[in-house]
């Protein structure tokens, strides 16, 4: 009976260097640090030897491994970024100007600047004295009292007076039509009140305006 012969295992690779056994594929010897042939770095270094007939040194592999890592990095954070921010640009519209945001949808234009509403003016002066209104039963402002026998010119004339002074509701009236009233005067007045506090009130703003002889009065119909 013939018997095969035993296979024996193949006998470890050796550094080069300092002889102790390494694994297949393995980089760098543990006992000495050199470089083991047949290691991945050594392959990479023969190929390149093959191609450009020149090899700039172990060191250019984790550079390229370094510079790799760093773009792939740049890569992710512009991409988040773009992501996040919807690609929103600024653009700068004048040294003097705000800068605007541009979006992918669209520029946005600057808002102008809205100017606050003016006002209405004031409702022009009267033209003349105001008469009395008819049936009305108040209390008004007696600014003078002119006898009737002088005429309605002299009291028109006070009247128009009073409204340069910046009176209002400046009127002449005839007291023998008013039975709270004395006869026989053309009554310059400034006002029609409802009560007799408001008419005083206003009797102290006439003399302020120069119509010492001011004072409140019930006109009656």
């Amino acid at each position: 009976m013939n018997i095969p012969p035993t296979e024996t295992a193949p006998a470890p690779a050796a550094c080069p260097h300092c002889a102790a056994p390494h694994a297949p594929g393995q980089e760098y010897c543990l006992e000495c640090g050199g470089r083991l042939p047949g290691g991945v770095v050594a392959s990479l270094a023969t190929g390149w030897r093959r191609r450009f007939r020149w090899y700039p040194g172990d060191w250019i592999w984790p550079a390229l491994v370094s510079l790799l890592v760093a773009a792939i990095a740049t890569g992710a954070v512009v991409a988040a970024t773009w992501k996040s921010g919807g690609g929103s640009i600024i653009v700068a519209t004048g040294p003097a100007s705000r800068a605007t945001t541009t979006t992918t949808a669209g520029l946005t234009a600057p808002t102008a600047p809205t100017e606050p509403a003016q006002p209405p003016p004031p409702p022009p002066p009267p033209n003349g004295p105001i008469a009395w209104p008819a049936g009305r039963s108040g209390f008004t402002v007696v600014l003078e009292s002119i006898p009737a026998t002088s005429g309605r010119a002299a009291a028109l004339a006070k009247a128009r007076a009073a409204l340069r002074a910046g009176l209002e509701d400046v009127g002449v009236l005839d007291s023998s039509q008013y039975p709270s009233l004395h006869a026989g005067y053309y009554v310059v007045f400034s006002g029609i009140y409802a009560s007799n506090v408001d008419a005083t009130s206003a009797a102290s703003s006439a003399k302020a305006s120069g119509f010492a002889d001011a004072y409140p009065v019930a006109v009656t119909s």
